[in-house]
């Protein structure tokens, strides 16, 4: 685990390019037979990859969280991006196919990841964050989640949201989680753009063809900046920070958030007309 400091609202407008993607973008987590871990100073989260090849990979603690186990004061979502894959906790098994779901709570002491074909790999995007109360180990199916259509086409940002981890679905203590899929012909998320006082939030960009990219937009309302984005990198947005993004091909998301509440409607909006 690296520790990946916070920057404050008044640093950032002074970065270059690599300054930037240094201090906003995690773009080496994902890497085959490796589990990788980065503890955000922000709100204390913890993002991860973990893709399992020929063996398990098992989620241990490190000195930074000065814990006996991962999960003994935190809570874990997992999302799986690549094949079937299979999650044990505590030793009861959770098959997670493409776009399915694991909420882990607070308690567990042993998690393991792996693959049910190592030539078609899982590929497991690890958001945690600490927690003050414990909540069963619970497994969500994408196909069993109703999605909600917002944007349009006219507008370039039909998307769906798919909503896992949050007060009205799986409980939590402050961890909520889902993902968005771009229609085909549209570009552009999270619009209008906000930002979450009370709340950080991380998104784990997925299914970016190879030869497009996404530009995911960051910094105040008055002050932005942008980050161009690959196929299983992660971008992080502070509380301050608007999170928008637009690529060159429709793709999809996993968000995450944690902070002061689970109410996924608080957002403090940031009309186009004031962006600069």
């Amino acid at each position: 685990m690296e520790i990946h400091p916070a920057l404050d609202a008044r640093s950032y407008v002074r970065m270059c390019s690599n300054e930037l993607r240094s201090a906003f973008l995690l773009s080496d987590l994902f890497q085959p037979g490796k589990l990788l871990l980065r503890y955000w100073e922000t709100d204390r989260a913890v993002i991860g990859g973990a893709i399992p090849t020929r063996g398990k990979l098992t989620l241990g603690t490190a000195r930074e969280l000065a814990s006996g186990y991962f999960c003994e004061r935190r809570e874990l979502g997992v999302v799986n991006v690549g094949e079937e894959g299979v999650v044990e906790v505590d030793g009861v098994r959770f098959s997670l196919g493409k776009l399915d779901c694991l909420y882990v709570g607070r308690g567990a002491r042993r998690v393991v990841f792996s693959s049910k074909r190592a030539s078609k790999p899982a590929c497991f995007y690890l958001l945690s964050y600490p927690a003050h109360a414990a909540y069963p180990t619970t497994l969500a199916r994408h196909d069993d989640i109703k999605g909600a259509s917002i944007g349009s086409s006219a507008t370039s940002n039909g998307r769906t949201i798919y909503k896992f981890i949050h007060a009205d679905g799986i409980k939590s203590c402050q961890l909520v989680m889902g993902l968005t899929l771009l229609e085909p012909g549209s570009i552009w998320n999270t619009m209008p753009p906000h930002t979450h006082t009370r709340r950080s939030e991380v998104y784990f960009y997925f299914d970016v063809p190879k030869e497009a990219a996404v530009f995911h937009f960051l910094g105040r309302p008055d002050e932005t900046r942008h980050l161009v984005v690959r196929d299983r990198e992660v971008a992080l947005s502070p509380p301050w920070s608007i999170h928008s993004g637009a690529g060159t091909a429709n793709y999809g998301f996993v968000w995450g958030m944690g902070g002061e509440n689970q109410d996924f409607a608080d957002m403090d909006p940031a009309p186009l007309a004031q962006l600069r």
